[in-house]
């Protein structure tokens, strides 16, 4: 139809845009010797090839029914939440300038806390599926996944990584707002969160 060519389009766009920045940002690096080692293109090629990846995966996401999706929700979460405990454990989570958030897989670095974004759009998905009867009340609909959210963010915080952090509790917040969690409770949920 033609919203979805439109959104094609807009993703195609993002994409571009992305990268020409990241060549434009990255193309004058060799001039310093710091990185005069790398080629002017290395950057770039390296998020093409990202970029590739991950059209690869989505792809293949888009093949898996919706109901498997919903089944694994909860144990791809509990799956993030040992690799983010994981991290913090001395000689297996890699440290850089002092923050602990990647796992080394020899021939990269994994940052448990992007699975983590994941797992919470998820977890949150198919939690207000599951619990829409009682999305009304507060202590039954949201404190049980505020306090999903409170353990992965503090082990987010404990990298410490307080963006990630940020950005898993937006979404979650989002997710209920979008399953119909009234004005009145989501603004309470956002003073949970600021306190």
């Amino acid at each position: 139809s033609g919203d979805d060519q439109v959104l094609i389009w807009l993703v195609v766009a993002i994409l571009s845009w992305g990268m020409v920045m990241v060549y434009s940002a990255s193309i004058a690096m060799p001039d310093n010797p710091r990185f005069g080692k790398i080629a002017h293109y290395y950057f770039f090629q390296r998020h093409l090839l990202s970029v590739g990846v991950g059209f690869v995966v989505a792809v293949l996401a888009f093949q898996i029914p919706m109901k498997v999706w919903e089944r694994c929700a909860p144990w791809i979460f509990i799956g993030s939440i040992v690799m983010l405990i994981a991290v913090l454990v001395p000689h297996v989570g890699t440290v850089v300038n002092g923050a602990r958030r990647w796992l080394s897989l020899g021939i990269m670095n994994f940052q448990p806390s992007e699975l983590g974004k994941l797992a919470v759009i998820m977890y949150a998905a198919d939690y207000m599926v599951r619990r829409m009867e009682v999305k009304e009340r507060f202590f039954r609909a949201v404190l049980p996944m505020g306090a999903a959210v409170a353990v992965v963010g503090g082990l987010l915080l404990a990298e410490p990584d307080m963006g990630a952090f940020m950005v898993i509790a937006v979404i979650a917040m989002g997710i209920l707002f979008l399953g119909g969690v009234n004005a009145r409770m989501f603004f309470m949920i956002a003073l949970v969160l600021v306190a």
